[in-house]
């Protein structure tokens, strides 16, 4: 398994989702227009390769020594088709797509929002969810953002820039008039530590905040790894008014204009549906798409 640096920027995998769900999913690309249809170009892959994206600090996600979820999933999906995997290590900050996927630096992206309108996605291979994330001793028993105990508890959530403008948890709970007791937590963190995300499931435990709001992949994994026993919890409801998501499938993305790739990734997806979802369960990455008969897909 081959790597190139390109960037040790701290990127995150949120910071793409919050820019689709917040300002939606075209808002880091505008020169497209229904007058103007652009042709993607047509860049060839190199034969056995598959070339990833990923951040190389970001369990549990991706990191350079290959532990995250989809770095596992990146080396069957590349078994399967009979190829190698070479990472490229880019931040996942505004400008990631344009400059690796659709700049020919790799050819897949391991995680991002069904629909996401810079890459072509794949079918979705989980859903997951926001969820509460509170110390078990502490017996708060949280399920629902209307739960009258929010206002008097310390809530962590995540945020991108110097304010909760651009976090979910964050619009719902200043709706409800919850503010002076919320904290933010940046996703880009210190990048000189480990897994700099992981800093608001850290507060909990240490009992910084009482209680936090969490994208479910990061928070499953770190309260599992947590020497304080955590609950994680869903949070309810799954979509907030007017139209405020907290649960989203999330898929493969590939190059627009490749669509020989996305159909063998999806393939693969599909014959291997029960491994990709035993993965997923070592890494205690919460579900809501069970009832849909495995990956989502």
């Amino acid at each position: 398994m081959s790597s190139r640096f390109l960037s040790v920027v701290s990127p995150q995998f949120l910071t793409l989702l919050f820019i689709c769900v917040i300002c939606g999913s075209g808002c880091t690309h505008k020169a497209q227009t229904a007058s103007q249809p652009v042709t993607p170009p047509v860049i060839a892959r190199p034969a056995g390769v598959l070339r990833v994206c990923a951040d190389p600090n970001n369990l549990p996600f991706s990191n350079q020594r290959g532990e995250g979820f989809e770095n596992k999933i990146a080396e069957l999906l590349a078994q399967d088709m009979g190829e190698r995997v070479e990472y490229t290590w880019w931040a996942q900050r505004r400008g990631f797509f344009r400059n690796t996927l659709r700049a020919g630096a790799c050819d897949i992206v391991m995680g991002v929002p069904a629909g996401f309108e810079m890459a072509a996605t794949t079918r979705p291979y989980y859903r997951s969810t926001y969820v509460f994330v509170s110390r078990k001793d502490r017996h708060l028993n949280l399920a629902s953002l209307d739960d009258p105990s929010l206002k008097k508890l310390k809530i962590g959530v995540q945020m991108i820039g110097d304010d909760f403008s651009n976090s979910p948890p964050a619009h719902a709970l200043t709706r409800r008039n919850i503010i002076d007791n919320v904290k933010g937590f940046t996703v880009y963190g210190d990048y000189n530590q480990p897994n700099p995300p992981a800093r608001i499931v850290d507060a909990v435990a240490k009992g910084d905040v009482d209680v936090a709001i969490v994208w479910g992949p990061l928070a499953g994994y770190f309260a599992n790894e947590s020497h304080v026993p955590l609950a994680v919890v869903p949070v309810s409801p799954q979509v907030d008014q007017p139209f405020l998501p907290f649960v989203f499938d999330i898929c493969m993305g590939v190059r627009r204009g490749d669509p020989d790739l996305k159909d063998q990734v999806e393939q693969v997806l599909e014959r291997h549906r029960n491994d990709i979802d035993r993965i997923l369960q070592d890494y205690h990455i919460p579900r809501v798409d069970q009832e849909k008969g495995g990956s989502g897909a």
